[in-house]
């Protein structure tokens, strides 16, 4: 057995929640570079060239990529074999305060949805917790402002309609968020689970980089042919129009019951943030 005291999930949360708002992960920057050579509409192409300017100064100064420095989402993979030598949870909110106050960032929760009195630090954090062999602990800040959240939307599609009515619901979604989300965006898909599972599988596969396919062949394809129809809708960087609609998109897929399809879309504009270490 593994011991790690809870100061060192306050140290690494809080320092994550500044790396994440202050670089991008480099699959995005990618995308992001790629975009801005390959758009062929002079305003989106010109668009495309202000956030990236953004992109570097941020870097540059050490300030936040957006205003919005979001809702504090923390991923771990807990081992098995590890114990945590203090109060989990209290730690993690401890390190979203820390990163928070000492990043200069945001602070934009409230501490009720219908009182809406601001908590003052950034949290509770959303923290999600799974359990995996070994005595690791890896942990990922994933900050998410609601320009874009908002725009998220999740269906309980018959089975009847297939992968076809995925594909439309996907398709719906983007085209009712509009210019709302600051695309370019990028998509987390879930397919499947149950009401709350799928609305997990969409929100955790905005972790996978953009680059990296879905290890099934089938939803790999789909990743494809979902990525080339949502381009065509012609949105474009802040709705100006253009080819560059989604930079990327990633699907999570669970089992489900025989009578059911859930379809959870999870939007993130183009400053899909992210930040990891391993304990």
């Amino acid at each position: 057995m593994r011991t790690i005291p809870a100061s060192q999930l306050t140290d690494a949360v809080a320092h994550l929640c500044i790396q994440a708002n202050t670089q991008l992960p480099d699959d995005i920057v990618s995308a992001l570079n790629q975009s801005r050579t390959t758009e062929p509409w002079p305003l989106a192409k010109e668009t495309l060239s202000l956030l990236w300017n953004n992109l570097e100064v941020a870097t540059q100064q050490s300030l936040p990529i957006c205003q919005d420095t979001g809702m504090a989402c923390v991923f771990v993979e807990l081992g098995q074999e590890v114990y945590i030598d203090g109060n989990f949870e209290e730690a993690i909110h401890e390190g979203v305060r820390k990163g928070y106050g000492e990043g200069y960032l945001r602070k934009s929760i409230v501490g009720d949805p219908l009182r809406r009195v601001n908590t003052g630090d950034n949290t509770p954090a959303a923290i999600t917790v799974r359990l995996v062999p070994g005595d690791g602990c890896q942990i990922t800040v994933a900050p998410k402002g609601f320009g874009s959240e908002n725009m998220s939307r999740l269906a309980m599609l018959k089975p009847a309609d297939g992968v076809e009515g995925v594909k439309q619901f996907v398709l719906d979604t983007v085209q009712q968020a509009g210019s709302n989300p600051c695309p370019p965006i990028v998509l987390g898909i879930g397919i499947g689970g149950s009401f709350d599972k799928v609305a997990y599988l969409a929100k955790h596969a905005l972790l996978r980089p953009i680059d990296v396919p879905n290890p099934d062949p089938y939803y790999a394809q789909l990743e494809q042919e979902l990525l080339s129809a949502v381009n065509a809708l012609g949105i474009g960087p802040q709705g100006f129009g253009g080819q560059t609609t989604c930079l990327g998109l990633s699907i999570e897929a669970a089992p489900t019951h025989v009578a059911g399809l859930p379809v959870a879309v999870n939007v993130s504009c183009h400053v899909t943030r992210r930040a990891s270490c391993t304990l």
